[in-house]
């Protein structure tokens, strides 16, 4: 083979080796490509998991709306209310004074529902008596049983004749769609009307209609002889236990709740010096000792010797 024939061989090859190479150097780069295209697609994967796993994951809302918390705040206020210790209670014991409202000793029939002793409570959301009083039921009761699905609300504030209401907007809780769970007792709670105003009767919206036996409880005995001069027949709240009943509260109650808020109100509760702790759990404790009477003093943890010396009371 000649000199030009070797020399056109040689340029050939590596023509052929520059072409290999250039080849494999392209074939490289499309790999770096790849391999950084799948690292920027796996971390765009694993921030997108990040944002909808914290979407997902937030804790509940903690606002408050126009009728109070939401979320975990109304969990949290629900725990703080229906965990009032005993040494607490006893520690109040009458409330000094506070509760002037008593039960009111009658000779009624007792009510049972599901084999236990009941309880009935008739009441309305716009009415500020029975706002005051529900957070003394709630202590009581929360030493018996359970509640589930308790809301807050406030009274209202002016009627549906434009009338206003005493203690406007006070805080405090519905039993409209609440429920109750004890091995000792039966609650029956009645919301006869909301705190919405309805012009057209001057009232508040319609909320539960009583039973024929319930309306004929209060007609008997929400009326004279047994209430004093000053409340008139049918007043709320009525609370009705057979052998005693509930009408009204005492002015301490409300004035104690008075511009207060649902935390507020509850944080006192736990401070026997306080002037909501003396007239709401002082109360709750009068009706612990009506509810210890219906149970024969169970349970213990509940018919303490503080709220035994209250029953010859009621």
């Amino acid at each position: 083979m000649g000199k030009a024939s070797r020399t056109k061989v040689e340029v050939t090859r590596r023509e052929k080796i520059a072409a290999q190479r250039a080849a494999e150097r392209r074939a490289e780069r499309r790999r770096r490509i790849l391999i950084a295209s799948g690292s920027i697609i796996a971390v765009v994967a694993v921030v997108l998991a990040f944002v909808i796993f914290k979407l997902n994951s937030k804790p509940p809302s903690t606002a408050t709306g126009p009728n109070g918390p939401t979320g975990s705040a109304l969990t949290a206020l629900v725990n703080t209310t229906t965990s009032v210790p005993a040494s607490t209670l006893d520690a109040v014991g009458t409330g000094g004074g506070a509760v002037t409202n008593l039960p009111i000793k009658i000779n009624g029939t007792t009510l049972t529902a599901n084999g236990k002793p009941e309880m009935l409570y008739m009441g309305a959301e716009y009415c500020p008596y029975c706002a005051a009083e529900r957070w003394a039921m709630i202590v009581a009761l929360s030493r018996f049983g359970t509640f589930s699905g308790l809301a807050t609300t406030h009274s209202a504030s002016v009627n549906g004749g434009g009338q206003a209401e005493p203690y406007p907007d006070t805080s405090t809780w519905t039993f409209a769609h609440a429920t109750y769970s004890s091995p000792y007792l039966t609650f029956t709670p009645v919301e006869l009307n909301t705190n919405v105003p309805d012009p057209s009767t001057g009232g508040y919206t319609t909320l539960d209609k009583p039973t024929a036996a319930q309306e004929a409880l209060i007609t008997k005995w929400d009326n004279q002889p047994y209430l004093s001069s000053s409340e008139p027949a049918g007043s709320i709240p009525f609370i009705y236990f057979g052998k005693a009943m509930i009408v009204g509260t005492s002015p301490a109650q409300n004035e104690a709740l008075s511009g207060l808020s649902w935390d507020q109100i509850a944080a006192d509760l736990h401070d026997p010096s306080s002037a909501v702790a003396k007239a709401e759990d002082g109360e709750a404790n009068y009706i612990t000792a009506v509810i210890c009477q219906m149970t024969g003093n169970q349970p213990a943890s509940a018919c303490t010797a503080t709220v035994q010396s209250l029953e010859s009371q009621v």
